[in-house]
């Protein structure tokens, strides 16, 4: 099972922390569970640490306890858990409000900690200001990374090597994942849940967490599956569950819409109302996301169209055509 370590430090946003949790412990309803782990950074003499000498996740004799930005009293650990390659580090944001900027004096063995798990090959995350933490291990230079809007400048002027991109979502970079603070968390989780299980988990999780599977407005458009997902409508979730799971298949609207349990007009209105297109549409852009991932791996067309249900590639190329994915991007 993949851990995720959580870092509390003095003044946690409670969302900035709660948003990425929540996503990663709803995936485990859908069969990808995950081990999640918070542990206190705080230290007697007021730095942020990587150390300590007790569980890692839940109160206990050394339990650490770590004052959130809103009050409420955060208990975890002091000790990390072994981690892996495949395991997550997060460092949540914290409170930089005010005139001028406060930046907590991070630790020398937090620092090594979090470039020890990257330079082992795992995955180090950031909300908001805790960006600031990834800088200070030196995980920032030469890299993309970003902030929340307030402190954009504050990290470009702490860390020049940086190459910080102003108001989008996140980034990611080399194993160094970043994001814009408060509820982008969520956006940053749901893009590391695509990344590690399909686009399909994570439009499940944020369905689950009543959120829109957002994307990141500097990054190439999301995949299908996430992009016509930012609805609440259960019936055409279900419809479009099931042609995600079957898009190389032909699936005549009567058995979609005997699959929903409405009439075949009702689902074609329900179906563009909340994705804007109709079921086939959507099943045919399945399809061609999937044939331009094969041929971008050597794939030729023809193998290709029939990989993804065409018959032959004359489909797959009128929708490769300039002028049909214009039309499509409208």
């Amino acid at each position: 099972m993949t851990t995720v370590v959580f870092v509390l430090l003095p003044g946690v946003h409670l969302l900035d922390l709660a948003g990425p949790a929540q996503a990663f412990f709803a995936a485990g309803d859908f069969g990808r569970p995950y081990d999640l782990r918070y542990v206190s950074g705080v230290e007697p003499d007021g730095s942020v640490t990587g150390r300590g000498g007790g569980g890692a996740g839940g109160p206990g004799h050394d339990a650490g306890v770590v004052a959130s930005a809103q009050g409420l009293p955060l208990v975890a650990g002091t000790d990390w858990p072994e981690l892996g390659p495949d395991d997550l580090v997060v460092v949540p944001g914290w409170r930089v409000g005010g005139v001028k900027v406060a930046w907590p004096r991070v630790s020398v063995s937090l620092r090594e900690r979090l470039a020890a798990h990257h330079g082992a090959g795992g995955t180090v995350a950031s909300v908001c200001a805790g960006a600031d933490a990834l800088g200070q291990a030196g995980l920032l230079d030469g890299r993309r990374c970003t902030t929340h809007h307030a402190v954009q400048d504050d990290l470009a002027a702490r860390y020049p090597r940086a190459h910080v991109v102003r108001d989008v979502l996140f980034t990611t970079d080399g194993g160094v994942v970043t994001s814009a603070g408060i509820a982008s968390g969520i956006d940053l989780s749901l893009h590391l849940l695509a990344m590690r299980h399909g686009p399909a988990l994570a439009a499940r999780v944020a369905r689950e967490m009543v959120v829109y599977t957002r994307r990141n407005g500097a990054e190439p458009q999301a995949s299908a599956m996430l992009r016509y997902r930012s609805h609440v409508d259960d019936t055409v979730h279900r419809v479009q569950n099931h042609i995600d799971a079957h898009f190389a298949r032909t699936l005549p609207l009567t058995d979609l819409a005997a699959h929903a349990g409405v009439a075949a007009r009702t689902l074609t209105r329900l179906f563009t109302q909340a994705a804007g297109m109709t079921p086939l549409r959507y099943q045919q852009l399945l399809r061609l996301e999937r044939a331009e991932h094969l041929i971008g791996h050597g794939a030729t067309v023809e193998s290709a169209a029939r990989t993804v249900g065409f018959q032959d590639a004359r489909m797959l190329r009128r929708l490769r055509s300039p002028a049909t994915a214009s039309h499509a991007a409208k």
